[in-house]
């Protein structure tokens, strides 16, 4: 298999964090260019209805988390990627699923690396067998090999 591009989705959850030192050696192995991506929630989609509390201060807001998001991604490119010569930086906005397989699709990636679980199972005490949401959507529908990463592994 001929790896060029990874897409590495991250919710920046301590979870998702998990599959840094995976994307260093898969992207090492194969000589491959690293995308970052950060889907941030797209606030309209919950609130357009209600009007509340504004499409202007949910643009705001939303404005506001992707500019904290890429903050983060930059640490994480310095702290964990510093092994990867060539990563990109993308921030999207809509459901986490979709827009890691439409990514994928116009970056042309040749593998996904993704955990198991993200944000929502940051504080669980057990292990579930169960994958999380986004996880089971993306295997459901990629179009090309998922990695995943356990995120109860250490």
């Amino acid at each position: 298999m001929e790896v060029r591009t990874i897409l590495w989705p991250t919710d920046l959850s301590k979870n998702s964090l998990k599959a840094a030192r995976h994307v260093v050696s898969l992207a090492d192995k194969y000589k491959a260019k690293v995308i970052l991506l950060y889907v941030g929630v797209d606030l309209m989609s919950h609130f357009g209805a209600y009007g509340y509390p504004g499409e202007e201060h949910l643009k705001h807001f939303q404005d506001f988390e992707l500019k904290q998001a890429k903050k983060q991604m930059e640490t994480v490119c310095d702290q964990d990627l510093k092994a990867c010569p060539h990563v990109d930086i993308r921030l999207v906005q809509g459901d986490a699923a979709q827009e890691i397989i439409k990514t994928a699709k116009e970056v042309t990636a040749d593998l996904i690396v993704l955990t198991t679980h993200g944000r929502g199972h940051d504080d669980l005490d057990q292990k579930s067998a169960d994958f999380g949401s986004v996880a089971k959507k993306v295997l459901a529908n990629s179009p090309v090999p998922v990695h995943l990463v356990s995120s109860f592994a250490g």
